[in-house]
């Protein structure tokens, strides 16, 4: 047995972390970047047994095992452990078949039909489509108010049917052009039929349930008849870590073999490290800020624009995301299929700004912007941004949130907040975010012609009818809307010596990102 299995530490907190000495030695064996469904590379081969301990930003109380109820980057590590979807992204954002074997639309693209590939719970019950109704319809009701909950509206679960055992027919809402998008969707994995007590929860994913304390452990246990194969890891423990000095001392200390959302000062500092491997993640995350639309000051157009002119994106990725990230253009998904890339790169302009603040009426104003310290490189990125605007004449005053409930606070209260966000299809990004019924508008966009469009595009099957209304719908947000996108990024993760398997090239949100279902000790 690896002797790594042998040591539980039931708590880590920032004081164990900050106290730990550097003795770990060795080198990472990794490969190159990894398939587009994210498996690893690695010329190794695969040993079984052992525990591998995973450190994660923490929610404290929180944290969940609902896998509906997904936020933080834990609670996804967690329920990557214990469910699976139906679909999933791969490293180039196109589906990848998980539960569902394929799928197929009718003539109309007004109903799809949908086919289960084997797979058992945890429980020994086979993975059903009463189950995946179930879930979908669990997700669906406003009572629950669920994350996944607006990226699967185009799905009429009232009038979907399961044909048999492992065939379903999704309903839809109106024609859907490309239901695989909606199936991964962030958070709909699929529970058993009549799940509503998760204090010991059963799923169809590679890891059993053993033990959760929110905020500081989850351990899980290996599927011996996992559908995808059974884990190399007897046993995974996902910890939960206040902040990333606690997570990169945690590496270094021995106490973790995996460090999550590692800042670009650390990827500086350990790059070249025998103690541990830098992991990156190509363009894993988009950097912003979220101006509330439907509320003074932001509520005036030129307002908007004059923080769109006045923000230097290159001060901000030079300082913040270092070699790791590019500058922004204020719209999503920088590469991704549908990017309106033709739109000019906006650059600082603190002349054309002050014109805007005065024609806003807004010299002077004074604007809290809410940021939290519990996600990397918020709160540096923020007192960066105050000081730009107050280049231009304008003063925002910086405040530091508590992390748990941050995103939750946000999407609702304040006029200005911190923003980032996961890799994600471009279409995804304006269904849970920017359409009027979207759950997650954390910039309180609602604009009913915008709304017209995304129907339009998510109902043809015309590549260039769709390609062509999602470019519509960016240039009204690249010219009016409230995100204000400065960058992209790497996600940079580190490794310990002792770790292969471990999926590279993987985008979060993506099917290897925050996976070790596959991963192994050395």
């Amino acid at each position: 047995m690896n002797p790594l299995t042998r040591t539980r530490l039931p708590h880590l907190n920032r004081r164990t972390f900050l106290g730990l000495g550097a003795a770990a030695t060795g080198a990472v064996l990794l490969g190159g970047c990894g398939s587009a469904d994210g498996e690893a590379a690695s010329s190794a081969a695969p040993r079984d047994g052992g525990r591998l301990r995973a450190v994660f930003a923490g929610g404290g109380a929180q944290e969940v095992l609902d896998p509906h109820k997904t936020n933080l980057y834990a609670d996804v590590a967690r329920s990557n452990a214990l469910y699976d979807k139906l679909v999933e992204y791969g490293n180039d954002l196109g589906p990848v078949p998980r539960l569902a074997a394929n799928w197929r639309p009718n003539s109309a693209a007004t109903s799809w039909t949908v086919e289960l590939r084997q797979a058992s719970f945890h429980d020994g019950r086979p993975v059903r489509s009463a189950d995946v109704l179930y879930s979908y319809a669990r997700i669906q009701d406003p009572r629950n108010a669920l994350r996944p909950r607006a990226s699967l509206e185009v799905i009429d679960i009232g009038r979907s049917r399961a044909i048999d055992d492992r065939t379903i027919e999704f309903a839809c809402t109106r024609p859907c052009g490309d239901l695989a998008n909606v199936l991964a969707a962030f958070g709909a994995y699929v529970i058993p039929e009549g799940t509503t007590d998760f204090t010991r929860p059963v799923g169809s994913g590679p890891f059993t349930f053993v033990s959760f304390e929110p905020g500081r452990s989850f351990v899980g246990r290996r599927f011996a008849d996992y559908w995808d194969g059974a884990p190399h890891l007897e046993e995974l423990e996902i910890l939960s870590a206040p902040d990333e000095t606690a997570r990169i001392n945690a590496l270094l200390g021995g106490q973790a073999e995996y460090a999550d959302d590692l800042g670009a000062t650390s990827a500086r500092t350990y790059e070249g490290d025998r103690r541990l491997r830098i992991l990156r993640s190509p363009r894993s995350s988009m950097s912003g800020f979220a101006m509330k639309v439907d509320r003074p000051p932001f509520d005036n157009v030129d307002l908007r624009r004059a923080m769109f002119a006045l923000v230097d994106r290159e001060e901000l990725v030079n300082t913040v995301l270092g070699t790791s990230g590019v500058v922004g253009n204020d719209l999503f998904g920088k590469g991704a299929k549908y990017y309106a890339d033709d739109l000019p790169q906006r650059t600082a302009d603190l002349e054309a700004a002050r014109a805007l603040i005065r024609r806003a009426g807004a010299e002077n104003t004074r604007v809290e912007l809410l940021t939290t310290g519990a996600t990397n490189g918020f709160v540096e990125a923020a007192n960066i941004f105050a000081e730009q605007a107050g280049r231009a004449g304008l003063r925002i005053e910086v405040k530091v949130g508590e992390g748990s409930t941050y995103w939750t606070r946000t999407l609702d209260e304040g006029v200005l907040s911190s923003f980032r966000s996961g890799a994600m299809p471009i279409e995804s990004h304006l269904a849970q975010r920017m359409l009027s019924t979207s759950a997650k508008n954390y910039t309180q966009w609602r604009r009913p012609e915008f709304d017209t469009l995304f129907a339009t595009a998510s109902a043809t099957t015309d590549e260039e009818v769709r390609a062509r209304a999602y470019r519509d719908m960016q240039s009204q947000l690249y010219s009016d809307g409230g995100l204000l996108v400065w960058g992209f990024a790497d996600g940079l993760h580190g490794l310990a010596p002792n770790v292969d398997g471990v999926a590279e090239g993987a985008p979060s949100n993506t099917l290897g990102y925050a996976r070790f279902d596959k991963a192994w000790l050395s």
